[in-house]
């Protein structure tokens, strides 16, 4: 099986530890992993993923799949004989999908605003992502997770940012402990999973990149 799926991806990306790490690792397939850094010139983002020139990109048997939620799905769906991750109902399938879209369209940006920028960017940025915070603890309640009982797609979307949990919250100046208990909770429960453990980043490493990337875009 590693020979016929290839994971191009960057250690830092939320969206590779979260869509295709933590899913493969969930259905147990074995894969190549091929380390590609998005900040040096190289001509292989652009050739594997041509319209948006990002990673992470999945090939399986010769054929790239690209963007983390479809990756996600992919991976469901091909490797569907084991730990389905998207639910059969319909109405819950679909419930699913707009939480995972919901995080890819509201989370990223102020997220990186709050540990990338300073000043009133970043004082409006960590307001609008507390606010997502709120909202997607709210959605979780008191289910063990996002799809009840089982550990499944909104999960493992949003999982992928913990790693850089802890950076938000250092340039942030907040702790998600103490404002989003359930939430924190929540992070604890899929932390006890072997396949999330295994996936996700050092974030002391994480804030070390954190301050790299900060000098990169003018914020140091």
């Amino acid at each position: 099986m590693a020979e016929e799926v290839i994971l191009l991806d960057y250690w830092p990306s939320m969206f590779g530890m979260r869509t295709t790490k933590i899913a493969l690792a969930e259905k147990g397939v074995a894969y190549e992993y091929n380390e590609t850094n998005p900040w040096e010139k190289t001509s292989l983002p652009i050739e594997t993923n041509p319209i948006h020139k990002k990673i992470p990109v999945l090939i399986h048997k010769g054929n790239r799949i690209c963007e983390s939620l479809v990756q996600l799905e992919y991976i469901d769906e091909v490797w569907s004989d084991t730990y389905p991750m998207l639910p059969s109902d319909p109405y819950q399938k679909a419930q699913a999908r707009f939480w995972g879209d919901f995080i890819d369209k509201k989370f990223y940006d102020p997220s990186w605003k709050v540990w990338g920028t300073t000043g009133e960017e970043q004082v409006t940025a960590k307001k609008e992502l507390l606010e997502h915070f709120k909202t997607l603890e709210t959605e979780l309640g008191d289910k063990t997770y996002y799809g009840g009982d089982v550990f499944g797609f909104v999960d493992i979307a949003l999982m992928g940012y913990y790693s850089w949990f802890k950076a938000i919250e250092k340039f942030g100046e907040f702790s998600i402990e103490a404002e989003f208990p359930i939430l924190t909770q929540w992070t604890k429960r899929c932390l006890e999973r072997e396949s999330v453990v295994n996936s996700i980043a050092d974030s002391d490493k994480i804030i070390e990149y954190a301050y790299v990337l900060r000098r990169k875009l003018g914020a140091e």
